[in-house]
């Protein structure tokens, strides 16, 4: 994890300054890390689990904006106010840092301070990535994309008897979150799953694993369906 946090391109100095605010933080499901419109008070980094970033419109209606991985930095130093509820999908740990605190190691540390703006410029590239895909890709498209994002995210925690054989993980969301990810409904979702199974591409075994068994068919899929 550390080669993709913001920790794995420090040098030794800047860690140090780091290690002395960082507390290490134990969250569960469905706990909130900030909820949205609360004083921002604290920053880190995603050790290991997933979380997700959901806005709210006036109505109460929800929808997830982005997710967040191990080696992914949330907070937002120099904001006054949270924009986005903060919420575990799975079990998680985290590096906390205080938002104040982690303000001051900035302005001391420059070079860190550029390592994170690269970091945000990186995000709001990914966020239009994903924009461009609720506009313009089919549901099989997205579908085929979103697995393929997931299997390169479980990393380890994924399983593959041999080398170039197929790739086991769970999903770390239900359907339903997947379905507001996407922008879809979650019967489109099922359906196009049930697609992917029945030709072969992947497979079903059971809660929320899935295998890809023909990772060449999937990524063809995630560019034309």
């Amino acid at each position: 994890m550390r080669d993709h946090a913001l920790c794995g391109s420090l040098n030794d100095t800047e860690l140090t300054a780091l290690n002395a605010l960082g507390q290490r933080r134990r969250i569960g499901p469905t706990q909130v890390v900030a909820w949205a419109g609360d004083e921002a008070v604290v920053c880190g980094n995603i050790l290991s689990g997933v979380l997700k970033l959901v806005a709210a419109t006036a109505d109460g209606r929800e929808q997830i904006v982005g997710l967040l991985y191990p080696g992914d930095f949330f907070g937002r130093p120099y904001a006054g106010q949270t924009d986005f509820t903060l919420t575990a999908l799975t079990d998680a740990e985290l590096c906390i840092f205080p938002r104040v605190a982690f303000e001051r190691v900035l302005e001391d540390h420059h070079r860190m301070e550029r390592l994170l703006l690269q970091r945000t410029f990186d995000s709001l590239n990914e966020a239009r990535g994903r924009m461009l895909a609720l506009a313009r890709k089919s549901a099989g498209e997205k579908v085929a994309g979103f697995l393929i994002d997931m299997a390169a995210r479980a990393g380890d925690a994924a399983c593959r008897a041999a080398p170039d054989g197929p790739v086991t993980f769970d999903l770390p969301l239900t359907r339903g979150q997947i379905a507001d990810v996407l922008g879809m409904t979650i019967e489109t979702v099922s359906r196009q799953l049930t697609k992917m199974r029945a030709s072969g591409v992947i497979g079903l075994p059971g809660g929320r694993a899935v295998t890809i068994s023909d990772s060449a068919a999937l990524a063809a899929q995630a560019e034309a369906a």
